[in-house]
């Protein structure tokens, strides 16, 4: 079964994000999200069996040397499927904040290629199953900000025939690793006020989260753009709103002290 198109939506009505109580465990941190698009090549389908997204923060001489992605998804993936454009969200992973240097994908035993007059045969990896198909990078990842690493398949550079009507999948692949949401945070005082805050933006949509007992505050991956940052009491006592917050996707938007109406 194919692993269906997924885009998921960084803002879609009303996203909760944590505090920056819950947020402490990730100080230090970046989120990274791989994503998978293709240039079209001349078959019906070329179907990738991944298993595995693993990353390495220098160049990898052992095993011990890379980490899994912990939020996989892993299935067979027809790269027909995200030609002009389109994506798919195989992983993503908070990481500690520093240079990545190389992705490797790790690759199942069900690749196949399909061609046009319909016959179905199998791709052979011979590097794939085992060692994994290795990428460089090189990123550099700030703490706090989101990032995307876009793994752009060239199919019709990948699949080299054989001249005996059997076919190897040698992946040519050109990543792409850019910055895709930053952030904003500060401090609330007093801090005993504890408000709900509301990131908004100008078509309405919402990322919310909370200050801590200290009052300070992190509101993660927020896209680039201008926001209204509301903060909110009980019973909107002590509500204040900020206007006109811009933020870029590879920064966190520091707001410094903000004073509640007392």
């Amino acid at each position: 079964m194919k692993a269906r198109f997924v885009i998921p939506l960084l803002l879609s009505g009303l996203v909760w994000f944590s505090s920056c109580d819950s947020d402490s465990d990730n100080s230090g941190t970046a989120k990274m999200e791989v994503r998978m698009t293709d240039a079209p090549g001349d078959y019906d389908e070329v179907n990738i069996d991944i298993k595995s997204v693993q990353i390495s923060v220098e160049e990898a001489d052992s095993e011990s040397d890379w980490m899994t992605l912990d939020q996989i998804h892993p299935g067979v993936y027809n790269l027909l499927d995200f030609a002009n454009g389109r994506d798919t969200l195989l992983a993503s992973a908070n990481l500690p904040a520093g240079t990545i240097s190389q992705i490797r994908l790790v690759l199942g035993n069900n690749n196949t290629l399909k061609l046009k007059d319909g016959t179905v045969v199998p791709l052979k990896t011979p590097s794939g199953q085992t060692s994994g198909v290795k990428l460089t990078i090189d990123a550099e990842l700030e703490e706090d900000v989101t990032y995307m690493v876009l793994l752009d398949f060239d199919a019709a550079k990948s699949v080299v025939a054989r001249g005996n009507g059997q076919y190897n999948l040698k992946p040519v692949v050109r990543t792409i690793t850019q910055a895709i949401a930053g952030g904003i945070k500060g401090k609330v005082t007093p801090a005993e006020y504890k408000p709900g805050i509301y990131v908004i933006s100008a078509a309405n949509d919402t990322i919310g989260g909370f200050a801590n007992e200290s009052g300070d505050f992190l509101i993660k991956g927020v896209p680039a753009g201008t926001y209204t940052v509301k903060f909110y009491t009980e019973n909107n006592e002590h509500d204040k709103t900020v206007e006109n917050v811009s933020v870029s996707q590879d920064q966190i938007k520091d707001l410094g002290t903000v004073e509640l109406s007392h």
